[in-house]
């Protein structure tokens, strides 16, 4: 459903905690990577740049290896038009209501209009 006033661009948040307990396997892979970009034509410096950035920090490794157009590229009738992404360390305690994730993102009316589909995703009735 399409309108003149409906935008067609979509900000899509995903928001992961992942738990690492290979960092030498995370590293390595993000080196592999970054050998196989260098291959293909990655310039000398920007090279040097990023290895010595996946070696100092697992959380750079970690960004390095995300693609956000891989997320998206086999969803049909979309385009990636622009996609920003960080990593950090931090601590995490499932517990703790620090770790509620989206509570912030989502207004009360459409989490109750949301219904969970057996999946356990949730979805819009619409």
């Amino acid at each position: 459903m399409s309108t003149p006033e409906t935008s067609r661009y979509v900000r899509l948040r995903v928001e992961l905690v992942l738990e690492i307990d290979d960092e030498a396997a995370v590293t390595e892979a993000a080196r592999q990577r970054i050998a196989e970009e260098a291959k293909e034509g990655m310039p000398d410096g920007e090279r040097v740049h990023a290895e010595g950035a996946v070696t100092e920090d697992t959380a750079e490794a970690l960004a390095y290896l995300v693609d956000p157009f891989g997320l998206v590229s086999q969803v049909p009738g979309v385009e990636l038009q622009q996609a920003s992404w960080s990593s950090e360390r931090v601590e995490y305690d499932p517990d703790s209501p620090d770790w509620d994730l989206g509570e912030d993102d989502v207004d009360g009316d459409y989490e109750e209009e949301c219904e969970e589909d057996g999946t356990g995703h949730h979805g819009y009735p619409g």
